[in-house]
Formats: structure tokens, sequence, C-alpha cells
């Protein structure tokens, strides 16, 4: 039997998981969409860090399988709420332009913590060896840079089309 009641270790696990959810956001999508080894680091510590402030002073099997159906719960609730238009624009972060017409835009890039070698490296991605040749690059919503070479059209829409659908 789990040492604290089962209530606090659900109200534990969604706060943190809440917690977790929007810092993840405030990091941005760079962070997000590509992690580097120390990131994978930083994730691995986050978690080892977290799990006294989850479980608190229990360490039962009970406990833990409370935690997972909390966790698993807390996911699928904000899965759902993720369908709503004003929820997902609330955690989805905006494409932001990077590269306009062949000139780097730094104020951008800075923002977005984006280098110069990373577009470069998308640029080579999409075949493309000269930043003339650009006419835009794009850092998306999932952290990938999308190019635009030049002389390609660009259509552009009025209404906001969103075409991540879930099932």
């Amino acid at each position: 039997m789990p040492s604290v009641p089962a209530w606090e270790l659900v109200l534990r696990a969604v706060l943190i998981y809440v917690g977790l959810l929007v810092a993840l956001r405030v990091f941005g999508k760079r962070e997000v969409g590509q992690f580097t080894l120390y990131d994978l680091v930083f994730i691995l510590l986050v978690a080892n860090a977290l799990q006294p402030a989850i479980t608190g002073p229990d360490n039962s099997v009970l406990g833990g399988f409370l935690l997972i159906a909390a966790l698993v719960g807390a996911n699928f609730v904000v899965g759902r709420l993720d369908r709503l238009p004003w929820f997902h624009r609330l955690l989805s972060p905006h494409p932001a332009v990077v590269v306009r017409n062949g000139q780097y835009i730094d104020e951008a890039m800075r923002r977005e913590g984006v280098e110069r070698d990373e577009i470069e490296m998308a640029m080579r991605e999409h075949g493309i060896n000269d930043l003339k040749e650009v006419q835009m690059a794009v850092l998306e919503a999932d952290g990938s840079i999308s190019i635009v070479p030049t002389g390609s059209t660009v259509h552009k829409t009025k209404r906001r089309i969103r075409t991540t659908r879930r099932p």
C-alpha cells in the first residue's frame, strides 16, 4: 500500500506533468524539435531530479501504478485538448521565417536560437549550395527548417490551415 494518499500521488504527477509541459513550451521549438546529446543528458537528469517530487516518500508498487495511470491520463487529456484550436495555439509555437530573399534575419534567428550553420545544413539537405538561392527558410513548429528555393511560387492564404490532425 502507498505511504502517501492516492490523491496526493495523482496530484503530484499531474502538477509535474503540467510544469514540464510549460517548461518545454517556454524553451522553444528548437530544443523540442532536435534533441542533442546534452539535451538527452538534461532530460535524464530532470527525470531523476523530479522523481522524488512526484513520489514523495512513497516507493510502493501500487503507488508506481497510480503514477503511471495519472501520467497516462494527463497525457490523454492534453492530447484531446490539443484538438481545440485555442489550446493548440497555446502549446504549439508558430513557424518563424529566418531567411528571406537570400538574407539572414538575424533578429528572428537570435529569438529562435537558430545558428547559421543549422540553416546551411538544411540548405544542403534541400540541394542548395548558396544562400542567394533561398527565397525563404522557415523554422517550423517541430524544429525542422523548411527551405523555399528562389524561383518557387509561394502561395499565401488568408486563412490559417491546420494540417496536423490526429486520428
